[in-house]
């Protein structure tokens, strides 16, 4: 292969040469720097300007288009609390379009500052999906092949990275098929979710979504698209899948079906004992013909609460649930949901009192409802549109997601729903058990090191500027369990993780660090991908002699 200058020169036309050329003039000024792995004198190139730099952008050959202006909503996500406004957006119409651009940058090299992120739905918390004077990929926009839905023994779909799921529900259900691992908001991409984990309710059973991928289609920071499965280039997959979007933007893949049911059992019972709440739901998971969905919440202080099921739920005994008082008690609910056709009912009815039965919830609270599958999967779409409507959608999230070890779980339980979070919050806190035998440990993604262990989601809405409600009010709330968690060593782990030093990034990987950074050097060796991560920095090196036998402490700098 020739060098990233001439590779450069090859595949574009007069203005990026003569872009290289003003580059390659003002590389001769040499600027005394320190190498970080050799503390060697070197010369560095000066950085090319910000007209230059968009004149090598507008001169690609694309099927899809850049914008330079008005881009300010990709500047924005879901969590808005962090703005960086981009030097420009990509819309693509093919995964060449992304190949291209990402190829351009590489070949800039580190005299540019250009780094690249890859927005699906805007549903980041920290500005994750942002890239500070670099340039945001529209994911939504890119034009892959229509779904492809493949039926047989071991059902399967191909999808764009930036479709939304609801669109793969919808799709496949023509076909009495759907996925088998769901997040609570089906509004998100592929590629999102799958950058992450995708846990929802199914987890205990199926996986979270990066276990149930067949086949990915990824283009690396050096602009490659790569194909990969557990079979071909299984680094580069295990990697991605978990990955942050430190490896590559998944522009395809192949999701994991299976036939889909009609209809939905969802039931809803409360507990006032967390001993008896967390010790059914694990007797839950754990049981062989156990529900299809299991999830739970912590409620702190709520006022009316079964009157407000009772919009979508039916009481079983509505006198003693209209008898049931709420408030100033902190309650925990069991949420449950079994799928099944309507030639189904009567056995369904006999399996779900019979799982009932060896619950320990309070009686008078028992609410169930019959719903469709799609209503049920697409349920808080149906609270984002009432939210949207108040005008309290977009407001600050500052959301924390906790994944708390088994047997740490009552300490935690005692000291957060004790002491620290003595209200509720604006929001639900959700809490239930997964098993870590249906995860599969080759992915980037970081667990705790037990069997079973806890999500535990504060999903708070800063709606106001108020004491207790205000946005500062809960980021320290946030730090509070935080360090309450690191000082008490219960050994959690975030969940959409969020850190501003790469020494609390080693923390979180531990000695799956070292794996991590080799991945990065390989992938993405220039960091340019995912800046919004803020794992690592373009221009300092991400590994120099660790290949070499050295501690891993020494050699990072990202």
């Amino acid at each position: 292969m020739g060098s990233p200058f001439y590779s450069f020169l090859r595949q574009n036309n007069i203005v990026c040469l003569k872009f290289f050329l003003i580059v390659l003039f003002m590389g001769c000024i040499s600027h005394r720097t320190t190498n970080h792995c050799s503390n060697q004198l070197i010369a560095t190139p000066t950085t090319p300007t910000h007209l230059d730099v968009t004149s090598a952008l507008e001169a690609l050959s694309l099927d899809g288009y850049f914008s330079f202006n008005n881009n300010n909503h990709a500047a924005k996500d879901f969590g808005n609390t962090y703005q960086f406004l981009p030097l420009a957006v990509l819309h693509p119409k093919s995964v060449s379009d992304i190949s291209s651009m990402v190829k351009l940058i590489f070949d800039m090299g580190s005299t540019s500052e250009l780094t690249v992120a890859a927005r699906g739905h805007g549903h980041s918390l920290q500005g994750q999906a942002q890239a500070h004077r670099g340039v945001v990929i529209n994911m939504e926009s890119l034009m892959g092949p229509q779904m492809q839905v493949h039926a047989g023994e071991q059902p399967f779909v191909d999808v764009s990275g930036g479709e939304l799921w609801i669109n793969i529900l919808h799709e496949t259900l023509k076909h009495g098929l759907a996925p088998k691992s769901w997040t609570d908001y089906l509004h998100l991409t592929v590629g999102g979710t799958l950058s992450y984990a995708g846990i929802s309710g199914q987890a205990f059973r199926h996986g979270p979504q990066i276990n149930n991928v067949y086949q990915l289609q990824v283009v690396t920071g050096k602009g490659e698209v790569r194909m990969c499965s557990k079979s071909k280039n299984p680094d580069l997959f295990y990697g991605v899948l978990g990955g942050l979007g430190q490896f590559g933007i998944i522009t395809q893949a192949r999701i994991s079906l299976e036939p889909a049911p009609k209809m939905v059992k969802w039931i809803r019972v409360l507990y006032s004992d967390f001993s008896a709440f967390s010790k059914d739901q694990e007797y839950l998971i754990e049981s062989e013909n156990s529900f299809d969905y299991i999830e739970g919440f912590v409620i702190i202080n709520r006022t009316g609460l079964l009157n407000n099921w009772r919009s979508s739920f039916n009481p079983k005994d509505p006198m003693q649930a209209s008898q049931f008082d709420s408030d100033g008690k902190t309650l925990y609910c069991l949420e449950m949901a079994k799928y099944f056709n309507p030639d189904e009912t009567n056995v369904i009815d006999q399996i779900t009192e019979s799982l009932l039965l060896e619950l320990h919830y309070i009686p008078s609270t028992l609410f169930l409802s019959e719903v469709s599958y799609v209503q049920f999967l697409d349920r808080v779409h149906v609270s984002e549109l009432k939210l949207r409507a108040n005008g309290l959608w977009d407001v600050p999230h500052p959301w924390m997601n906790l994944l708390v070890p088994k047997s740490k779980i009552h300490e935690f339980a005692d000291e957060v729903f004790g002491n620290i979070l003595r209200d509720n919050i604006n929001g639900p806190i959700l809490m239930y058990p997964v098993n870590k035998t249906k995860w599969n440990n080759n992915t980037s993604m970081v667990t705790p090191d037990e069997d079973v262990f806890y999500l535990v989601a504060l999903l708070s809405s800063a709606v106001s500027s108020k004491a207790t409600d205000g946005l500062e009010h809960i980021l320290k709330q946030n730090k509070r369990i935080l360090e309450y968690c690191a000082r008490a060593d219960l050994g959690v782990k975030q969940y959409l993780p969020h850190y501003k030093t790469q020494g609390d990034w080693r923390a979180h990987f531990g000695p799956r660090w070292k794996v991590f950074a080799q991945r990065k050097s390989s992938y993405d060796p220039l960091a340019i991908l995912a800046p919004g991560q803020r794992i690592f920095e373009k221009g300092r090196p991400i590994l120099c002699n660790v290949l070499k036998g050295q501690g891993v402490g020494e050699v990072f700098y990202g």
